[in-house]
């Protein structure tokens, strides 16, 4: 499989007052098309940061991000925002919906900066819900769910778009047991039968063990890169 992820020597250095937080330190990997990658490490060690650097979230300090061919560590932030509402759906740990919006109008969400028109929109809604299981829901409010049902419209609103990679940050950390399982088989279907590439934080064993490979991350430099 060719690469589509390609992390070149990456530094990232945060400024703390008068001092320089270093935060990855040279880390350099290739994620092919079609893969689950789980990204692991202790706080601190530079997982998330390297997740938003893919995500086009934030920028190096130094090195180079390359997504499907593109450098989008070279982009400025209007052509960065641009590539990154065509190109990422992203899954958050706490879900992240509107409140005041229902199943549908969450999910068409980022639909609405798309060219598409309503009906296609609302194609894409239903495929997206239907997708993860929910095409019952579109008319419930993130009140009327679950945990597990709002963490599935919340992936559902990341696929509408039918992006070009997965980000998915602790997508587990805040469900039971029971609703963890189903949300990793969630993204194991997306992967294997959508050929969807993920790419996802987490700090779980069991989470990790879903992925197709799991890099770990410690003080901001790879130490080591396993098949599941």
């Amino acid at each position: 499989m060719s690469a589509l992820v390609e992390i070149r020597d990456v530094h990232k250095v945060y400024k703390r007052d008068s001092f320089d937080v270093p935060v990855l330190n040279g880390v350099s990997v290739s994620v092919p098309h079609g893969d689950f990658l789980a990204l692991m490490g202790p706080s601190g060690s530079g997982k998330t940061t390297l997740l938003n650097l893919i995500a086009g979230i934030d920028r190096p300090t130094r090195g180079q991000v390359i997504v499907d061919g593109k450098e989008i560590s070279a982009f400025n932030e209007t052509k960065l925002a641009t590539w990154r509402a065509a190109h990422v759906g992203f899954i958050f740990q706490m879900y992240n919906l509107i409140p005041v919006l229902n199943a549908f109008e969450n999910v068409e969400l980022p639909l609405l900066l798309t060219h598409l028109k309503k009906r296609e929109r609302k194609e894409h809604v239903e495929a997206a819900l239907s997708i993860v299981g929910l095409p019952d829901r579109m008319n419930h409010y993130p009140r009327q769910l679950s945990g597990g049902q709002e963490q599935r419209v919340a992936i559902a609103r990341a696929i509408a778009t039918d992006p070009t990679i997965l980000v998915a940050d602790e997508p587990t950390g805040d469900l039971d047991a029971r609703s963890a399982h189903e949300i990793l088989d969630l993204l194991q279907q997306l992967n294997a039968d959508h050929k969807k590439t993920i790419i996802m934080v987490t700090h779980d064993p069991k989470a990790a063990d879903r992925a197709r490979h799991t890099l770990h991350l410690d003080k901001g430099v790879l130490v080591e890169q396993g098949a599941a």
